[in-house]
């Protein structure tokens, strides 16, 4: 069982390496060009040639996701809420949220900029705007599956609709409220990078387009690496919050 425990934790890793060895013996195999796909080898030495810039502009785009990525979370339980607890809102505000998150957050960057100019407003904006909607469904289908008959009962006990809203909803709805975080922090790095990428002079997707137009591949692979790394961080770092929070929705692994 420990050997099982120790592969299972160690096989993350034997993947990420299996991957790193297969790119970089297809690029060595087939001799394709550096300014077209570079070896990781060559991404990670450009990495650390250029650490202070990367680390500079990671240090932002961090900044900027975590930021739009906090207000996300902040309107999407409080719309969330209003939604998985009122079929009437639902009714009302459902085809407006899945409408919104039809548009391509990417052809709202220029709307963005006309109106808040370039830099990091608009990057914090478009990883709100791009994150918030996983969040709010996942909390209003934690909050809609509470079983009816527990509702009546709570309600013949005394308990208000905000006594079962706080007491029992939120805490049953916690599995699908982290589930969403996960997926939401990791759309966030992909709105502040677009917008990094459009309208911004500083950020990891600013030094990957400047990269770009160097034909500098491998630090534009060194900057798709660090935004991998952080979302991978993020989450992680949600994930075992979720394992602590939610053991009670979780059933024990048969197998250890």
């Amino acid at each position: 069982m420990t050997k099982r425990t120790n592969l299972s934790k160690a096989s993350p890793w034997i993947s990420a390496a299996v991957l790193f060895l297969l790119w970089e013996g297809i690029v060595r195999l087939f001799h394709i060009p550096e300014y077209v796909l570079p070896t990781p080898s060559a991404s990670l030495e450009a990495a650390w040639q250029y650490r202070d810039a990367i680390w500079m502009h990671a240090v932002h785009t961090l900044y900027t996701t975590l930021f739009g990525f906090a207000i996300a979370v902040a309107f999407g339980v409080v719309l969330g809420a209003l939604v998985g607890s009122s079929k009437a809102i639902y009714i009302a505000a459902n085809p407006l949220l899945v409408g919104f998150n039809s548009v391509p957050k990417v052809a709202l960057v220029p709307v963005l900029v006309m109106w808040f100019g370039i830099g990091t407003v608009p990057a914090i904006i478009t990883a709100f705007i791009i994150s918030f909607f996983p969040i709010v469904v996942n909390v209003a289908t934690g909050l809609a599956t509470l079983e009816p008959e527990l509702r009546d009962v709570l309600r013949s006990l005394g308990a208000t609709r905000t006594d079962i809203l706080i007491k029992v909803g939120f805490p049953r709805a916690l599995p699908y409220f982290f589930a969403s975080l996960k997926v939401a922090i990791t759309l966030a790095f992909v709105g502040s990078v677009i917008s990094e990428t459009v309208a911004s002079n500083v950020g990891v997707g600013y030094l990957m387009l400047a990269a770009s137009s160097k034909f500098n591949m491998p630090l534009v692979f060194a900057g798709l690496l660090v935004i991998a790394a952080m979302g991978i961080v993020m989450y992680e770092f949600f994930n075992i919050i979720e394992r602590r929070s939610t053991k009670w929705a979780n059933r024990a692994n048969p197998d250890g």
